[in-house]
């Protein structure tokens, strides 16, 4: 079944706290606390085993360093968003109020045979902001397919006809996001724009929300050190009711954990939905080619180029040059996702785009060091690739003690989880725009499947597919003795990876015994 959706000109509306708490959610919460306390009273469970205690404070242990971290970043968000950013956001809003604009306005939109209705809901959202604006502005189109073209240009006549907003089409010849951006971005400089222009990069399918646009361009005029800055972001869901709560999730942890980096002056990745930059940045080569051209090279798979991960690409260069940025959570915008097909298969996909993006642009980002970053930036690099063992080694210790005891000790595990991840999405509530009690299991299934397909992307990077855009894809053929050695390869060594994280906890369980130097001796030498 399929939740309504609001139509796409009308974000969805902030509701107030006590229509957000009500009092049918307090209850719920707290019948859900209730029968977690009175099943772990009542069920019989072996957690406290004197065989098996040190497994439960190890992922006791593993628990504290995870659920402290978050704590982490809660705190900083707080600080961020209750103190900082109101204090930069108001000294903004007086420049923006003593007439203070942009010479020009740059939007830079690339998109590929989107919905119809998407299409025109995006290109009001840009109307609207120039009008509101009141600053002369260009629209450049990096396009793919003509009628994209038509549709957009027929539009702006119907909507646009009274502003000074040009349109300019940059039809690519090479397939692909980054070529597109890429093209536009050679057009801008033909064009000779100014350093401090500014230049909005958004994705085809991302309509920005009213006052936008204000809230964003005059911080570039208060903080003159400022580089880039992203926005917040929400989606609207054409298809399962699950999806909409998985991505409700997803995005609320993302307002949290933003607002934590950006208390550092950087943020881990210059979203691609919405991201405005200086011109200065945008107009040099190493930019541009970065853009166009990235590549990794690695041992197993040689020098290949990201298909997707434009807006990693566009952080690590800001990154690299230690430039400042910044995340605006009260500047917002909506992607229209419409899912046909499977609605699982896309959000596995999903998983293998984004987190094949962190592994391929995080490996270099740490090798950076914290000379070039704040260290609390460099440090949450490190922790995205530990995360991903430490969140499989806790089930996996689990089920050893279950091997070993029995399912009283699965029991208490689960309702571990089931505290845990309710205490857990408490936090992110406070940063979603509604209480979704799905929340309690999306969370966990989230969390082992990313980390579950990180392991399995950390020995495919090259392998690299991208549906939303024409099904791209990129990667190594499977054809001749190179390319299958490689794919044997990676299946070698992800086998290794998992084998081996089963042998430190079996062993760490004492469901394996290791035998002892003196036995080996004693066997051998015999």
């Amino acid at each position: 079944m399929q939740r309504p959706t609001p139509r796409y000109d009308d974000p969805t509306r902030p509701i107030g706290w006590r229509e957000k708490w009500s009092p049918k959610v307090l209850t719920c919460i707290a019948v859900y606390f209730c029968c977690c306390y009175i099943a772990f009273q009542q069920l019989p469970n072996s957690i406290w085993d004197p065989d098996i205690d040190q497994i439960t404070y190890v992922i006791g242990i593993l628990g504290v360093w995870r659920y402290s971290w978050w704590v982490t970043h809660a705190v900083r968000a707080r600080i961020y968003g209750q103190l900082v950013y109101p204090k930069v956001a108001g000294r903004a809003a007086q420049l923006w109020a003593g007439g203070w604009r942009p010479r020009h306005l740059h939007f830079m939109m690339t998109t590929f045979k989107e919905h119809r209705e998407i299409t025109e809901a995006v290109v009001r959202g840009i109307v609207s902001q120039v009008r509101e604006a009141g600053v002369p502005a260009t629209l450049w189109l990096g396009s793919g397919d003509i009628s994209d073209e038509d549709l957009i240009a027929d539009y702006l006549k119907l909507i646009a006809s009274d502003l000074d907003l040009t349109f300019r089409i940059v039809r690519q010849n090479l397939s692909g996001k980054r070529m597109a951006i890429a093209l536009v971005l050679r057009a801008m400089c033909r064009h000779n724009i100014g350093d401090d222009e500014l230049v909005v990069f958004m994705d085809g399918d991302f309509v920005i929300a009213p006052g936008t646009i204000r809230k964003c361009l005059p911080l570039f005029g208060v903080d003159k050190d400022l580089q880039a800055l992203t926005t917040d972001e929400d989606v609207i869901v054409k298809g399962p009711a699950w999806m909409q709560s998985w991505l409700d999730m997803r995005f609320a942890q993302r307002r949290l954990a933003m607002q934590s980096h950006a208390l550092s002056g950087r943020v881990l990745t210059l979203t691609g939905r919405m991201s405005i930059f200086r011109a200065r940045h945008v107009k040099q080569y190493e930019f541009i080619r970065l853009l166009e051209a990235d590549y990794l090279d690695h041992w197993l798979w040689g020098k290949f180029r990201f298909l997707s991960g434009d807006d990693k690409s566009t952080w690590y260069y800001l990154l690299k040059h230690r430039g400042r940025m910044l995340y605006v959570p009260d500047a917002t915008g909506y992607t229209i996702e419409v899912v046909s097909g499977s609605a699982y298969v896309r959000m596995i996909e999903n998983f293998r785009r984004w987190s094949g993006n962190m592994l391929r642009n995080g490996q270099r980002a740490i090798a950076l060091g914290p000379r070039r970053m704040p260290f609390f930036i460099w440090w949450c690099l490190i922790d995205q690739r530990l995360a991903m063992w430490t969140m499989l080694f806790s089930p996996v210790l689990a089920i050893a003690a279950t091997i070993i005891k029995g399912a009283d000790y699965l029991i208490a595990y689960l309702i571990f989880l089931a505290v845990t991840r309710m205490l857990l999405s408490m936090l992110i509530f406070q940063y979603s725009r509604r209480v979704d009690l799905n929340y309690v299991w999306i969370l966990y299934v989230n969390q082992i499947t990313n980390a579950g397909v990180k392991v399995y992307m950390l020995w495919r990077l090259a392998k690299q597919k991208w549906s939303n855009r024409g099904d791209q894809r990129a990667g190594f053929g499977t054809d001749g003795f190179i390319a299958t050695f490689r794919e044997w390869m990676a299946s070698y060594l992800t086998a290794v990876s998992v084998v081996g994280l089963f042998l430190a906890v079996i062993v760490y369980s004492k469901l394996l015994i290791v035998p002892s130097w003196d036995f080996v001796k004693a066997v051998f030498l015999s």
